[in-house]
Protein backbone atom coordinates (compact mmCIF):
# COMPACT_ATOMS: atom_id res chain seq x y z
CA UNK A 1 0.00 0.00 0.00
CA UNK A 2 1.18 3.52 -0.59
CA UNK A 3 2.50 5.47 2.40
CA UNK A 4 -0.45 7.85 2.09
CA UNK A 5 -2.84 5.01 3.01
CA UNK A 6 -0.88 3.96 6.12
CA UNK A 7 -3.51 5.37 8.50
CA UNK A 8 -6.28 3.46 6.72
CA UNK A 9 -4.14 0.30 6.76
CA UNK A 10 -3.52 0.67 10.52
CA UNK A 11 -7.26 1.11 11.16
CA UNK A 12 -8.15 -1.96 9.11
CA UNK A 13 -5.41 -4.07 10.71
CA UNK A 14 -6.72 -3.06 14.17
CA UNK A 15 -10.24 -4.19 13.15
CA UNK A 16 -8.91 -7.51 11.85
CA UNK A 17 -6.84 -8.03 15.03
CA UNK A 18 -9.94 -7.40 17.19
CA UNK A 19 -11.98 -9.86 15.12
CA UNK A 20 -9.29 -12.52 15.43
CA UNK A 21 -9.16 -12.00 19.20
CA UNK A 22 -12.95 -12.43 19.38
CA UNK A 23 -12.81 -15.57 17.23
CA UNK A 24 -10.22 -17.10 19.58
CA UNK A 25 -12.63 -16.64 22.49
CA UNK A 26 -15.58 -18.36 20.77
CA UNK A 27 -16.57 -21.71 22.28
CA UNK A 28 -15.52 -24.85 20.41
CA UNK A 29 -18.38 -27.11 19.35
CA UNK A 30 -18.21 -30.88 20.06
CA UNK A 31 -17.65 -31.84 16.43
CA UNK A 32 -14.85 -29.29 16.15
CA UNK A 33 -13.25 -30.62 19.35
CA UNK A 34 -13.41 -34.16 17.93
CA UNK A 35 -11.71 -33.01 14.75
CA UNK A 36 -9.02 -31.02 16.55
CA UNK A 37 -8.20 -33.81 19.05
CA UNK A 38 -8.74 -36.65 16.52
CA UNK A 39 -11.13 -38.47 18.85
CA UNK A 40 -14.41 -40.26 18.31
CA UNK A 41 -17.72 -39.06 19.69
CA UNK A 42 -17.78 -42.13 21.98
CA UNK A 43 -14.45 -41.07 23.48
CA UNK A 44 -15.65 -37.49 23.83
CA UNK A 45 -18.78 -38.61 25.72
CA UNK A 46 -16.82 -41.01 27.93
CA UNK A 47 -14.11 -38.48 28.79
CA UNK A 48 -16.69 -35.76 29.39
CA UNK A 49 -18.55 -38.04 31.83
CA UNK A 50 -15.26 -39.01 33.54
CA UNK A 51 -14.35 -35.36 33.96
CA UNK A 52 -11.23 -35.57 31.79
CA UNK A 53 -12.71 -33.19 29.22
CA UNK A 54 -13.94 -30.09 30.97
CA UNK A 55 -16.98 -28.41 29.50
CA UNK A 56 -17.12 -24.64 29.31
CA UNK A 57 -20.90 -24.86 29.55
CA UNK A 58 -23.77 -25.93 27.37
CA UNK A 59 -25.37 -24.44 24.34
CA UNK A 60 -28.96 -25.02 23.25
CA UNK A 61 -30.07 -24.49 19.67
CA UNK A 62 -33.32 -25.12 17.85
CA UNK A 63 -32.59 -26.53 14.43
CA UNK A 64 -34.94 -26.20 11.50
CA UNK A 65 -37.15 -29.19 10.98
CA UNK A 66 -36.71 -30.47 14.54
CA UNK A 67 -39.42 -30.43 17.14
CA UNK A 68 -37.04 -30.19 20.09
CA UNK A 69 -34.06 -28.03 20.86
CA UNK A 70 -30.64 -29.70 21.02
CA UNK A 71 -28.33 -29.07 23.98
CA UNK A 72 -24.62 -29.91 23.86
CA UNK A 73 -21.42 -29.13 25.74
CA UNK A 74 -18.95 -26.59 24.37
CA UNK A 75 -15.25 -26.22 25.19
CA UNK A 76 -12.81 -23.34 25.52
CA UNK A 77 -10.09 -23.00 22.91
CA UNK A 78 -7.38 -22.75 25.57
CA UNK A 79 -8.47 -26.02 27.20
CA UNK A 80 -8.57 -27.90 23.89
CA UNK A 81 -5.16 -26.46 22.99
CA UNK A 82 -3.77 -27.59 26.37
CA UNK A 83 -5.17 -31.12 25.92
CA UNK A 84 -3.71 -31.33 22.43
CA UNK A 85 -0.28 -29.96 23.41
CA UNK A 86 0.11 -32.37 26.33
CA UNK A 87 -0.98 -35.39 24.26
CA UNK A 88 -3.77 -36.34 26.66
CA UNK A 89 -5.91 -38.25 24.09
CA UNK A 90 -3.17 -40.86 23.61
CA UNK A 91 -2.60 -41.15 27.37
CA UNK A 92 -6.33 -41.46 28.03
CA UNK A 93 -6.70 -44.12 25.33
CA UNK A 94 -3.93 -46.19 26.95
CA UNK A 95 -5.60 -45.81 30.36
CA UNK A 96 -8.94 -46.89 28.87
CA UNK A 97 -7.35 -49.98 27.29
CA UNK A 98 -5.74 -50.94 30.61
CA UNK A 99 -9.01 -50.38 32.48
CA UNK A 100 -10.95 -52.45 29.95
CA UNK A 101 -8.45 -55.30 30.20
CA UNK A 102 -8.64 -55.21 34.00
CA UNK A 103 -12.46 -55.21 33.94
CA UNK A 104 -12.51 -58.16 31.53
CA UNK A 105 -10.03 -60.08 33.71
CA UNK A 106 -12.11 -59.37 36.80
CA UNK A 107 -15.34 -60.42 35.03
CA UNK A 108 -13.73 -63.64 33.82
CA UNK A 109 -12.64 -64.42 37.38
CA UNK A 110 -16.14 -63.81 38.71
CA UNK A 111 -17.65 -66.01 35.99
CA UNK A 112 -15.19 -68.80 36.85
CA UNK A 113 -16.10 -68.53 40.54
CA UNK A 114 -19.81 -68.73 39.69
CA UNK A 115 -19.21 -71.84 37.60
CA UNK A 116 -17.29 -73.49 40.43
CA UNK A 117 -20.00 -72.61 42.94
CA UNK A 118 -22.68 -73.94 40.61
CA UNK A 119 -20.82 -77.24 40.14
CA UNK A 120 -20.22 -77.65 43.86
CA UNK A 121 -23.89 -76.91 44.60
CA UNK A 122 -24.94 -79.58 42.10
CA UNK A 123 -22.53 -82.13 43.57
CA UNK A 124 -23.73 -81.37 47.12
CA UNK A 125 -27.31 -81.76 45.98
CA UNK A 126 -26.56 -85.06 44.24
CA UNK A 127 -24.61 -86.59 47.13
CA UNK A 128 -25.98 -85.47 50.51
CA UNK A 129 -23.76 -85.79 53.56
CA UNK A 130 -24.68 -88.69 55.82
CA UNK A 131 -24.25 -86.40 58.84
CA UNK A 132 -27.07 -84.14 57.72
CA UNK A 133 -30.42 -84.76 59.29
CA UNK A 134 -33.51 -85.02 57.18
CA UNK A 135 -35.78 -82.14 58.00
CA UNK A 136 -38.88 -83.55 56.45
CA UNK A 137 -39.74 -80.10 55.08
CA UNK A 138 -40.70 -79.67 51.45
CA UNK A 139 -38.49 -77.27 49.47
CA UNK A 140 -35.66 -77.28 52.03
CA UNK A 141 -33.12 -78.44 49.42
CA UNK A 142 -33.81 -75.40 47.21
CA UNK A 143 -33.57 -73.08 50.19
CA UNK A 144 -30.24 -74.58 51.20
CA UNK A 145 -28.92 -74.59 47.60
CA UNK A 146 -29.53 -70.84 47.38
CA UNK A 147 -27.01 -70.40 50.18
CA UNK A 148 -29.28 -68.29 52.35
CA UNK A 149 -28.01 -69.88 55.57
CA UNK A 150 -24.34 -69.06 54.99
Amino acid sequence: MPDADAAEFDALSAIVADMLAEIAELPILPSEAEDILSISSRERHKWLDDGRLQSAGTKTVKLRGRAKAVTFHVFTASFIENVLDRGFPEIWREEDIATTAENRRRAAGKAAMRRVEKRSAKSRKATPDPDEQKTGLDGWEEFEAEGLLR
